[in-house]
């Protein structure tokens, strides 16, 4: 990135990364409604709805006390004090443009990538040019981790359509992400649709629709302990860590889709009623699916079922496929990266929404400028930034404004770092090695979210990780 920037790194937290960007000269032309207002706030007046109102509960004429707020590793916190349309109107113009034509370049280099690597181990690693098994076997399993990186590449893509930042065109959109998605196996609508609802209410506890963690009680009660007891477990093995977290890359997408794992659990809200009864889990009522989910309206039915003749057609081609050319060869050529797929985009959500030094909030101290700067940019170095179209380093920028095109989120990211100040949140030590050891980290340390022991009134409804295997800042001795 073009900006300097500084990084505070506590000596007794050697994972945490803060950045702070130096100011720049804003383009002072930059319009502040160039993209759909986000609506949900803490007050529900009119006038919170408004794009100079979407920043802290209360402004800074204000004075509030939330008590003394510490993140797992002991860093105070105080929540953000800047509005939405101070972070629109740091952005250049130019950033918020989109070009249809370009967004084709870029699939198509990703399907050109997909179908010269594939030309090549089809002709070319085959027992005639590699007689040795065993290399053929390793040559194969590096076809299925590049197809991973390309079709992650592809996803992203269509994850763009979604948001509206391929194209001006919502048709366009549409058609080319229901095409793309649906051959990765994506519902393409009734996903865009629940993943809209996350941007609309990330790290909101009550509301938001991915990676939404434990609070105290539940964790207790997935270990099978009381609330009181969990200060004093003993630490959690590393192997049931890695267990844990060899299940969520290998089954955490389908599982996901299939039966809103990560996602709230209050369906009994849906304000039409469909939730009646239903819970996440298997045979709980609640999937990307089924029309009746109450993970939508009555009026959504038409795009679930658009989404599942995507995944009918793409199945059918698959079982041709498979019928014609075999279903060992499928299984190479087409499911092993489709599982890498699926490993990169949990392990980039995951990581997007989980860390130490991030906060959550209730539904009475939520508002949408707390929920977008409640992410954090890392480094995938070139894997990310060109096959995975920067999705990993400008997420907190989407996050404010997801119509903005990936090929301009660079500059934007860094148009917007002087406006969040401390509150802009990165960690990209050591680049793809520290983004994968981050998965490790946010595993053993990001267990269940609780109250400070130092919060006061409002200051109660903020909440950081906290976990039993005695990393930074203990659980509390008195839950909340």
């Amino acid at each position: 990135m073009a900006a300097s920037s500084t990084t505070s790194l506590p000596a007794k937290n050697p994972v945490l990364r803060r950045t702070h960007t130096a100011t720049t000269d804003m383009d002072a032309s930059t319009p502040s409604t160039a993209m759909g207002s986000p609506f949900d706030s803490p007050r529900g007046s009119a006038s919170s709805t408004s794009l100079s109102s979407l920043g802290s509960e209360h402004a800074a004429s204000e004075k509030v006390n939330y008590g003394k707020l510490v993140d797992t590793y002991g860093n105070e916190f105080t929540p953000p004090d800047f509005t939405i349309k101070d972070i629109r109107d740091a952005i250049p113009k130019h950033c918020f443009e989109r070009s249809a034509l370009r967004g084709y370049s870029y699939i198509a280099r990703d399907i050109a990538l997909l179908a010269t690597t594939f030309t090549i181990w089809y002709n070319f690693v085959t027992p005639e040019y590699v007689p040795y098994k065993p290399a053929r076997a390793v040559l194969w399993a590096l076809y299925t981790v590049l197809q991973g990186f390309f079709g992650t590449g592809l996803w992203v893509i269509a994850h763009e359509c979604g948001h509206g930042a391929f194209s001006p065109s919502k048709t366009i959109n549409n058609l080319t992400g229901w095409v793309i998605h649906s051959a990765l196996l994506v519902p393409y609508f009734s996903w865009q649709m629940s993943h809209s609802k996350h941007h609309k209410a990330t790290g909101n506890m009550e509301r938001d629709m991915v990676f939404v963690p434990r609070n105290r009680e539940q964790h207790a009660t997935r270990v099978g302990r009381m609330v009181h007891e969990l200060a004093e477990l003993t630490e959690e093995t590393p192997i049931y860590t890695f267990l844990m977290l060899l299940g969520q890359q290998l089954i955490g997408w389908p599982n996901y889709l299939m039966t809103n794992v990560t996602g709230h659990n209050n369906h009994e809200n849906q304000r039409e009623g469909r939730g009646k009864g239903k819970r996440n889990g298997f045979g709980g009522g609640v999937n990307h699916f089924d029309p009746r989910t109450p993970l939508y309206d009555n009026k959504d039915a038409v795009k679930v079922l658009l989404s599942d003749l995507g995944l009918g057609i793409a199945i059918g081609a698959l079982i041709y496929l498979g019928n014609r050319f075999g279903w060992a060869n499928m299984f190479v050529w087409y499911f092993i990266p489709y599982l890498w797929v699926n490993h990169w985009l949990v392990a980039i959500t995951f990581l997007q929404h989980t860390d130490p030094t991030l906060p959550h909030y209730t539904g009475d101290q939520w508002n949408f400028v707390r929920g977008a700067a409640a992410t954090i940019d890392r480094e995938m170095g070139f894997i990310g930034r060109h096959l995975f179209h920067g999705i990993i380093e400008t997420h907190v920028l989407h996050h404010y404004v997801s119509t903005i095109p990936f090929y301009n989120a660079d500059e934007a990211s860094e148009a917007i770092k002087p406006v969040m100040g401390k509150h802009y949140r990165s960690d990209t030590r050591d680049g793809p090695w520290g983004f994968i050891r981050a998965m490790w980290t946010a595993a053993r340390v990001c267990q269940w979210v609780e109250p400070c022991d130092g919060a006061e009134g409002p200051g109660k409804g903020i909440l950081f990780f906290r976990n039993r295997n005695g990393i930074g800042v203990k659980p509390s001795a008195k839950p909340q």
